[in-house]
């Protein structure tokens, strides 16, 4: 790979510890439901290989995530558009980030526009927790004010609640391939919902 090449690749980004290596470039994108666009996340961005989850940030289990986890190697890129997209709270963030640059593996934050290669200088740790933070605050205040705008919409006899994931036709397809013997978290990455979803219908 060449130096040009190189310094394309690190142009608007603040590059915390070493050089690119050469490796694959691997996306992971992660979007809370089905019909959300997942097309701007990594807009622009050239990628060997992309992980999708369609999975909320609480759900612990997030097949992909893990399956890009298991795929990387040393001098490989992965890129995520922002530190919300990868982890569910700061102590996720640092553990997953851990584990990738451990193993060599070079991570980008688009949003935040760092990069994480294994430096474990107390100016990387910091940058990682405080970033981190600010991504957990920021979730913090958009659930606050879906709370209150959902408060005052109940005042106004305007909220409905929100609509069932699965119609009724759905459902009954979900418990038939279950019971059939079909592996659970395959039904439900197909039907487009959690696990969790899943286990509220079928018991």
């Amino acid at each position: 790979m060449s130096t040009d090449l190189i310094d394309s690749y690190l142009t608007d980004y603040r590059v915390v510890g070493e050089k690119l290596t050469e490796g694959h470039r691997v996306g992971y994108v992660r979007v809370s439901s089905i019909d959300q666009n997942t097309d701007r996340q990594l807009e622009g961005i050239k990628l060997d290989k992309v992980f999708l989850d369609k999975a909320s940030g609480r759900d612990s289990h997030r097949e992909e995530l893990e399956a890009m986890i298991d795929y990387v190697r040393s001098g490989d890129t992965v890129f995520v558009h922002s530190m919300d997209r990868l982890a569910r709270n700061l102590d996720d963030l640092r553990n997953i980030v851990q584990t990738l640059t451990s193993s060599g593996v070079r991570i980008e934050f688009v949003k935040e526009s760092l990069t994480f290669v294994g430096d474990d200088s107390p100016m990387a740790v910091l940058l990682l927790s405080v970033m981190g933070a600010f991504a957990e605050f920021e979730r913090s205040l958009i659930k606050e004010r879906q709370r209150e705008g959902i408060a005052l919409a109940k005042q106004k006899g305007l909220y409905k609640g929100r609509r069932p994931s699965l119609n009724r036709d759905q459902i009954e397809e979900m418990r038939r391939r279950v019971k059939s013997g079909e592996a659970k978290t395959a039904v439900a990455r197909s039907m487009g919902v959690s696990r969790e979803t899943l286990y509220k219908y079928v018991r």
